[in-house]
């Protein structure tokens, strides 16, 4: 009752792997059932009549070195509900695997592929038709590479809705995404974990979900960064002090803006500083 995209990407630039679900339905917190990945393991969806044990079971054979393939294998061999279970798997080299089993319902069907920079498994049941798949794939291939996999994922995940999705309707749609130290401050690797649980436009809103994540909680490009001189540093003093802050970092950490600032404020997001300069 649901589509999704597991895929792996490798930054071009950096050489960074990445790993990641998107996902969409007419269930309610479609993303507390279905996604689940680590990084420098793996990613699945689990869906259909799914049997969330396959998260859990799959990232361990996944870390203990099992192919995409063979952990995928391992998973229906032990479920005498395979049958009923749908499941896309992409391993640590980005290797894809795909399972619809006999008695998910019409229309089901996957794809998986490779591309220079890793794989991709792209699943549904109970769809408006295989045109779902095969736009998701199609928007997948089209993507950049140079874009960051949540991006990607969610281009995928559009087409698909665009496309017709789950034949019932629309109600969640969730996105996690994993690299080495992504996460906030570094301290973990998730680098987007957003999810819509009951709404009637459930991908369009995870886009503007997935803006803020990136607003908020990733640093700027370089190109975003507005050096500090004495001018502009006077004026953000004076505009924190008129706000009751005692320097411009403790004002914009309040604000929730401290990826989008040095922490010596030598440099400044310039989104930032329209804000306080009252730019729309």
């Amino acid at each position: 009752m649901t589509f999704s995209i597991v895929a792996k990407s490798v930054d071009p630039a950096t050489g960074e792997p990445t790993w990641g679900v998107a996902v969409a339905s007419k269930f309610l917190a479609v993303g507390s059932a279905v996604p689940a990945a680590v990084a420098g393991v793996g990613a699945i969806a689990t869906q259909a009549e799914a049997n969330v044990a396959y998260k859990g079971l799959a990232l361990a054979h996944l870390d203990e070195g099992a192919t995409a393939s063979v952990a995928l294998e391992r998973l229906l061999e032990e479920d005498p509900g395979r049958d009923h279970r749908q499941v896309g798997i992409v391993d640590v080299d980005g290797t894809a695997a795909s399972h619809t089993g006999s008695s998910c319902l019409d229309w089901a069907g996957s794809r998986t592929g490779s591309t220079d920079d890793g794989g991709y498994a792209i699943q549904g049941n109970i769809l408006t038709g295989p045109e779902v798949v095969e736009e998701m794939e199609a928007a997948w291939l089209a993507s950049s590479p140079e874009a960051p996999l949540q991006r990607r994922l969610l281009a995928a995940l559009a087409a698909g809705d665009k496309a017709g999705g789950d034949s019932r309707g629309r109600q969640s749609a969730a996105i996690l995404v994993v690299r080495e130290e992504a996460g906030y401050g570094g301290n973990d690797d998730i680098a987007a974990d957003l999810r819509v649980d009951d709404h009637t436009d459930p991908v369009t809103e995870l886009t503007r979900l997935l803006d803020l994540n990136d607003f908020y909680l990733t640093a700027p490009s370089e190109a975003e960064k507005v050096p500090v001189g004495p001018e502009i540093d006077a004026e953000l003093a004076t505009f924190a002090a008129a706000y009751g802050s005692k320097d411009f970092y403790t004002w914009a950490a309040t604000q929730n803006y401290e990826m989008r600032v040095a922490d010596d404020v030598s440099w400044i997001d310039q989104r930032i500083l329209d804000i306080v300069r009252g730019a729309e």
